[in-house]
């Protein structure tokens, strides 16, 4: 593996006296996209919100590029994140959403601002949506809009949570094809929460599969060959169910 970007050393985290993973520890390789899965429960959403800076660990340590997720309410973010179901305002308009950071983070114009907009809709394929609200959007263009919003500051590293979940089978493929394509087009690496299978044997370089029986991760690797392998129960049941259980 290449230089890590993202070091995750001895991470206990959970909620009160419950625990959902003690001592855990892995790295996420700059430019890669790398998954975080396993079943419901298991501490997926709980430990991209460690990442992400916006809970701490019970104990053990997050760095990225050396140095622990920031507070994100005092420091601009280094990174952009695209939370479940797109989260976008819908009192606002797609543009204004995406404006949202530039303007926070930056004292760039209006003009800049606009073009920035303009640009980064053109790169998840919704040129000319600006002026649109969210409710008049479908679940693939929101999921987009989301992550052009993630990408408005020029992050290398962005995080998405369950990008594909309440897409048709289409619509799924479509998105995939389009964090393959920002990925290698512009060297992002691309941390992801899913459970969805077709799109973790499509784009995910590596992965953790969690288990909350353990506490722990019990399968770490390229999830093609952690399905193909004689591994553990657990984990080969994982990556080996169909659709309809997943």
């Amino acid at each position: 593996m290449t230089e890590p970007l993202i070091t995750a050393t001895d991470v206990t985290l959970g909620f009160g006296e419950e625990n959902l993973l003690e001592g855990q520890s892995f790295e996420i390789a700059r430019g890669e996209i790398f998954a975080i899965l396993g079943r419901s429960g298991c501490g997926k959403s709980a430990l991209l919100r460690v990442l992400i800076g916006l809970n701490e660990p019970k104990a053990g340590s997050v760095a990225i590029a050396g140095v622990g997720p920031p507070r994100l309410e005092v420091v601009r973010p280094s990174y952009g994140v695209m939370f479940q179901s797109g989260a976008l305002f819908g009192s606002m308009t797609v543009g204004e959403n995406i404006a949202m950071s530039l303007t926070e983070w930056t004292d760039l114009p209006k003009a800049a601002i606009d073009a920035i907009v303009r640009a980064k809709l053109r790169l998840v394929g919704l040129e000319g949506t600006e002026h649109m609200v969210p409710p008049e959007l479908s679940g693939g263009m929101t999921k987009r809009a989301a992550i052009a919003r993630a990408m408005a500051l020029e992050p290398s590293l962005i995080f998405l949570d369950e990008p594909s979940a309440g897409l048709d089978p289409v619509s799924a493929a479509e998105l995939d094809e389009l964090i393959l394509t920002l990925s290698s087009g512009l060297g992002l690496t691309v941390v992801l929460v899913t459970h969805d299978l077709p799109s973790i044997f499509k784009i995910a370089a590596r992965c953790i599969l969690l288990s909350r029986e353990t506490k722990s991760i019990i399968g770490r690797g390229d999830p093609r060959a952690l399905r193909d392998a004689s591994g553990p129960d657990e984990v080969h049941q994982f990556f080996n169910r169909t659709t309809e259980h997943a």
